[in-house]
């Protein structure tokens, strides 16, 4: 009988060559530091190939294309955010009812997105599958999990949607910058906006 294969955790990085490690780590400093000292907007894997030293075929391959380099950029920060609500302490995490741990969930991702904001409004303002791919398909499947057990014969999918809709990095900047809510007050409306769903 063949030996299974251990099924991939979330976020985790997946083994590879220690030089293909060596320039990843050096291809995600470069972008990272373009985007601190230009702006996220831009970030060009032409000239992170050429900062980095590397062909930029080797970028294209290893990453992709911009949202690909963008996820990257995000992982760390996002492993430890999974790690909180998959297996931390409550509410967010497991050991509380899933109605409290949706309340405390949305307005953790509201800090988790304002953490990296320019990298989200980056994966904003790529294509559908980039957008709604990666950390959004994560946060997705938890909350639907979740609404599903606080709910029961809801669309938990749909719900899922309905609730993380608000929650983007354009919206966010909008209601900060133009109407001059704080984070806190934006963390009010969802903790709101969950009870409401949930109750």
């Amino acid at each position: 009988m063949p030996k299974r294969q251990p099924l991939p955790i979330v976020g985790q990085p997946q083994p590879e060559r220690a030089d293909a490690a060596r320039n990843r780590q050096k291809i995600i400093e470069v972008a990272a530091r373009i985007i601190d000292d230009r702006g996220a907007e831009q970030l060009s894997l032409d000239e992170v190939a050429r900062e980095a030293c590397v062909g930029v075929g080797t970028v294209y391959r290893r990453f992709g294309d911009r949202s690909g380099l963008v996820y990257a950029l995000l992982d760390e920060r996002e492993r430890r955010f999974q790690q909180a609500f998959l297996s931390g302490p409550p509410p967010i995490g497991p050991g509380a009812p899933p109605a409290d741990r949706v309340r405390a969930f949305l307005p953790a991702l509201v800090d988790r997105v304002v953490d990296q904001l320019d990298m989200f409004l980056l994966l904003e303002s790529g294509d559908g599958k980039s957008r709604y791919g990666g950390p959004y398909r994560v946060h997705h499947t938890h909350l639907a999990t979740l609404l599903a057990q606080a709910k029961p014969g809801c669309d938990p999918h749909f719900l899922a949607d309905a609730l993380l809709a608000p929650l983007n990095a354009s919206l966010i900047c909008f209601q900060r910058d133009e109407r001059g809510m704080t984070v806190d007050d934006i963390k009010r409306g969802f903790a709101t906006l969950a009870e409401a769903v949930t109750s």
